[in-house]
């Protein structure tokens, strides 16, 4: 069970962390399957849009930290970097339904949506450094862009929560929600929106928007091996450890 529901609606392709047990905690094999999924949506016709969600009561705690101490990726081609790869090399539109917890990679997928759907009483946070880690994702690069240094650092040095009513003022998030069916359904409708305009013409200016990808690859794979290196450090083993049993 890889703990990711995937179902094509018309001409989107609805991705679905389904583990609410694990406030849809990301695990290799879900990493695994989304990469695929998205991977697979790239050379299909059929989908011209692809929208990821948790569900109305949570979106994703970030990583399953038990997980991740039992099988640390240790390579730049473990599941976990080879979702982020698949992102950004997604051709087709990506939307985000943000409702409840967005944690870690839960927060920092957000910056690679063209547009998120958030509710306002969402809690968003990147815990990195309280886990003994750095930041992932491309965020030491998109966060500063979008939020400016003094913000992007209080968020990444300090782990500072965040409210889903914040991401909408920072620009996180594109439409903010009071109701979490209202979040899923308008990031259904922008995805519909999307399958209907001009598709070559939609790759096009989706290319152009994202001119500076080769920059965003760099910072994103020296984040990794970062990554890799810091969560094979016993002080940030014994963190994680807490975590888990706290």
């Amino acid at each position: 069970m890889s703990d990711v529901l995937i179902q094509q609606e018309n001409r989107t392709l609805i991705l679905r962390l389904d583990r609410p047990e694990k406030y849809n905690a990301f695990t290799a094999a879900m990493y695994a399957s989304l990469a695929d999924a998205l991977r697979e949506a790239n050379t299909d016709d059929s989908i011209r849009a692809v929208v990821i969600t948790g569900g109305e009561s949570c979106f994703c705690s970030g990583n399953d930290l038990k997980d991740f101490l039992d099988a640390p990726p240790q390579t730049l081609n473990a599941p976990v970097f080879r979702f982020m790869d698949a992102v950004l090399g997604l051709h087709k539109p990506l939307i985000a339904a943000v409702c409840g917890v967005a944690i870690g990679i839960g927060t920092t997928l957000l910056l690679h949506c063209d547009q998120v759907c958030i509710t306002h009483g969402s809690k968003l946070a990147l815990p990195f450094v309280k886990l003994g880690l750095c930041p992932e994702f491309g965020s030491t690069l998109k966060l500063p862009a979008l939020l400016g240094p003094v913000l992007a650092s209080r968020l990444l040095l300090c782990g500072d929560a965040f409210s889903g009513q914040d991401a909408v003022a920072w620009k996180i998030a594109s439409h903010g929600f009071e109701r979490p069916d209202e979040c899923i359904a308008h990031a259904l409708a922008l995805a519909a929106r999307f399958a209907d305009s001009d598709q070559e013409a939609m790759r096009e200016t989706r290319k152009l928007l994202k001119a500076t990808t080769p920059v965003l690859s760099n910072v994103i794979r020296a984040e990794n091996q970062a990554f890799i290196a810091l969560l094979s450090r016993v002080e940030t083993r014994e963190a994680i450890g807490a975590l888990i049993k706290a």
